[in-house]
C-alpha cells in the first residue's frame, strides 16, 4: 500500500512558527479538507533541524534555476549528503551545470520538494493540491509564505 501526503512548508526552510499560529494554520487547513477521513491525518510537525522534504515517487527531475539544465540525481545526492550530517547549516551549492552558487532549497524540482524545520501535512488528504487561494490562506493564519508537496510513497 502507499501513502500520499499534502505538506506545506515555510519558503524560507530554517523558519519555524509559534504554536498558536500553527494551530490557526492547522484549523484553516483541516476546513479545506473534505472529510473527517482526511482530518484524521493532519499534523503540524517542528524539526530541530532542516529536513529534506522529499515529494516520493513523483519526483521527476531537478533543474537548475538559473540555465534550466537538468542535475544529475548522484550530484544532487551529494550534495545532500553533505549538508544532511550537520542538519544543514547551510542549503549553498555551486551547480556543475553553469558553476553559479543557488540554494538546494531554490532548485527546481519537478514534482515540488524541499527544506524545511516546519510542516503542516495531511496523511491521505483525499484531495489534489490547494488552489492559490487556500494556500494564501493558510500563509496567513501561518503568518508566512508557504509552498506545497505533494508526496507520494
Amino acid at each position: 500500500m502507499s501513502d500520499n501526503y499534502l505538506t506545506m512548508i515555510p519558503t524560507d526552510p530554517y523558519w519555524q512558527p509559534g504554536e498558536d499560529a500553527a494551530d490557526r494554520a492547522a484549523a484553516a487547513l483541516s476546513h479545506m479538507l473534505p472529510d473527517d477521513d482526511a482530518r484524521r491525518g493532519l499534523e503540524a510537525k517542528w524539526h530541530d533541524s532542516v529536513e529534506v522534504v522529499w515529494c516520493g515517487a513523483n519526483l521527476e527531475r531537478i533543474s537548475c534555476p538559473h540555465c534550466g539544465t537538468e542535475c544529475a540525481p548522484g550530484w544532487w545526492a551529494e550534495a545532500v549528503s553533505e549538508r544532511y550530517d550537520e542538519g544543514f547549516p547551510t542549503l549553498v551549492v555551486t551547480v556543475p551545470c553553469c558553476d553559479v552558487e543557488t540554494s538546494l532549497s531554490g532548485l527546481v524540482y519537478d514534482w515540488p520538494m524541499g527544506f524545511a524545520r516546519f510542516r503542516i501535512e495531511v496523511l491521505y488528504p483525499n484531495r489534489a493540491w490547494l488552489t492559490d487561494e487556500e494556500l494564501a490562506t493558510l500563509a496567513d493564519a501561518l503568518g508566512h509564505p508557504l509552498r506545497q508537496i505533494l508526496v507520494h510513497m
